[in-house]
């Protein structure tokens, strides 16, 4: 170290990184809540609305294994303030949309936004903090990322029935104006530029890849899994991006000079294993919302803002959670610290489903999503720090970049998996609950009824009441079906989370364990204020 090198406190720059990762995951979550307004407001349709939060998933997923090597390149300070400046434009952009096609637009730009800053914040808390002080660092990161994607529906609850939908994304705005300010100060920026090679041609085949088999997950159903255009269909684009990827990945084995996601990574055991973990709690924690907002506000009758408060016990057991898990994963080994978790997190969803009837208990909900946030805490600071414990300096961006990618695929994959798998149980389970409801009916009238019934599957009316063509004098018999149908459905559906927590908690069992580190305080990396040069030095 010089001695003419600054100082930064390593915790104040992790303040002002957590400010960019807060807004990045709370706006996966936050829109939810605003799809009816935004029907009415831009006078749209639900396929149009769908779009909204698919374009944003597509431009967070497909750059993320590009802006971490670029992170790499041209130093991540100078790419985090990139990220966070084109993320607050484009929340500006979107709070001021009146048509779908510019909401749409602004959310493909604020998605490359969070994108470039995603890789950039995990990276830097390596190179941040020493290994003995990196678990708690990462338990800090974890707790945000935690408490933004379940604030996300009770912020945007509150917003919506105040002030409306426009301010779910202006209120990123000031939040990003004060996290660029800080960055500014607080974020060092010693890593110098490289003139290394850039891996152009795994740059294109990632990108197209990534992006076909995003697209064809994310909006398959839309399209009804056939045509999109022409001759072109989904299965089509999905085996084509298949393809690709798989091109990439022998690209990535040959290239020997600058390779993009270098496939050595893969060769230490716990970064395999975190990003297969990491994927499962990605596809968990998205899928989660669908069903269980489904069935709170058209079974339980819930406002938006009611919603949220619902989902509030989440936030608070993942933001204790998340601090806790990370210095306990420096003391014992991770992989256990981790697989608690995921065990907590199967437990949560386990009594979410069982307890989605009509009527149900809203404090045997909120104990369930208590130890959901327990559980999802517990796991995702110390997975992170299995991921990155061990991998070279000179790999950190390009280790983070892909962490990140194949956690983000996983939680592209189960939004559109929960999807699928919940219109399935519909169309079985309202049909079922019309017939046993349609047992007293006069035989004339009981097979209109139970038609009636399981058509509400195919239209987005019938996610907010029976349908209208039903005889008056028999819509209380239609509500109670719908909502006995909707419920079974949403229950049966969260079994498919269950599954694959449990695949992730297979690859926890396959960490090897990690020595604790030893505090030392005599030690110079153990001092609160690090030095500027910590980031690593490239040639």
């Amino acid at each position: 170290m010089t001695s003419s090198a600054k100082t930064v406190n390593p915790w104040l720059a992790l303040s002002a990184l957590c400010i960019g990762f807060f807004l990045i995951m709370m706006d996966i979550t936050i829109v939810n809540v605003a799809i009816p307004d935004m029907l009415t407001d831009l006078n749209a349709d639900l396929n149009q609305i769908t779009w909204v939060n698919s374009t944003y998933l597509l431009t967070y997923a497909v750059p993320l294994l590009v802006a971490g090597r670029l992170g790499d390149r041209w130093g991540r300070k100078p790419l985090f303030v990139t990220g966070m400046a084109i993320f607050t434009l484009a929340s500006l952009a979107c709070g001021l949309s009146n048509s779908t096609d510019m909401l749409i637009a602004a959310r493909g730009l604020q998605g490359v936004g969070a994108a470039v800053m995603a890789p950039q914040t995990m990276a830097f808390i390596t190179t941040l903090f020493p290994d003995n002080r990196r678990g708690t660092a990462l338990g800090v990161w974890g707790a945000v990322a935690g408490v933004a994607s379940t604030v996300g529906p009770l912020l945007g609850g509150f917003l919506v029935d105040t002030v409306g939908w426009q301010w779910i994304f202006l209120i990123n705005v000031p939040i990003g104006l004060i996290g660029l300010a800080m960055t500014a100060k607080l974020v060092p920026g010693g890593q110098p530029r490289n003139d290394r090679s850039f891996d152009v041609l795994g740059t294109v085949l990632s990108g197209l890849g990534l992006l076909a088999l995003v697209f064809g997950l994310q909006n398959g159903q839309h399209y009804d899994w056939g045509t999109v255009v022409g001759p072109l269909t989904v299965p089509g684009v999905m085996v084509g991006g298949g393809l690709l990827l798989v091109s990439f990945v022998v690209w990535q084995r040959y290239n020997t000079r600058e390779p993009l996601m270098p496939l050595t990574l893969f060769g230490q055991r716990n970064f395999s294993a975190a990003n297969v973990a990491a994927a499962s709690i990605g596809f968990a924690l998205t899928a989660l919302y669908l069903p269980l907002t489904l069935f709170l506000q058209s079974v339980l009758d819930l406002s938006p803002l009611e919603t949220g408060v619902i989902i509030v016990p989440m936030a608070l057991s993942a933001g204790l959670a998340g601090p806790l898990s990370g210095p306990l994963s420096d003391r014992v080994s991770g992989k256990w610290v981790v697989l608690t978790g995921f065990l907590l997190f199967a437990v949560g969803i386990g009594m979410i489903a069982l307890a989605m009837r009509p009527g149900a208990n809203l404090w045997v909900l909120a104990l369930a999503l208590f130890v959901c946030g327990l559980g999802t805490g517990s796991a995702f600071a110390p997975m992170a720090n299995v991921a990155m414990t061990g991998v070279p300096l000179q790999l950190i961006g390009a280790a983070s970049g892909t962490y990140n990618t194949i956690r983000q695929f996983g939680s592209v994959v189960g939004s559109a998996a929960v999807s699928v798998v919940l219109q399935a149980q519909l169309s079985q389970s309202m049909r079922s609950s019309a017939t046993a409801v349609a047992e007293d009916l006069p035989t004339g009238s009981r097979q209109d009824f139970i038609d009636q019934i399981s058509g509400t599957t195919s239209s987005s009316e019938g996610f907010g009441a029976a349908p209208p063509e039903v005889p008056n004098d028999l819509q209380g018999l239609a509500t109670q079906a719908f909502h006995k149908g909707l419920a079974d459905a949403a229950g049966r559906t969260m079994v498919l989370l269950i599954v694959v927590l449990a695949v992730g908690s297979l690859a926890c069992l396959t960490m090897a364990r990690r020595t604790p580190v030893k505090h030392d305080n005599d030690h110079p990396s153990a001092r609160p204020a690090t030095p500027i040069d910590r980031e690593p030095q490239h040639g």
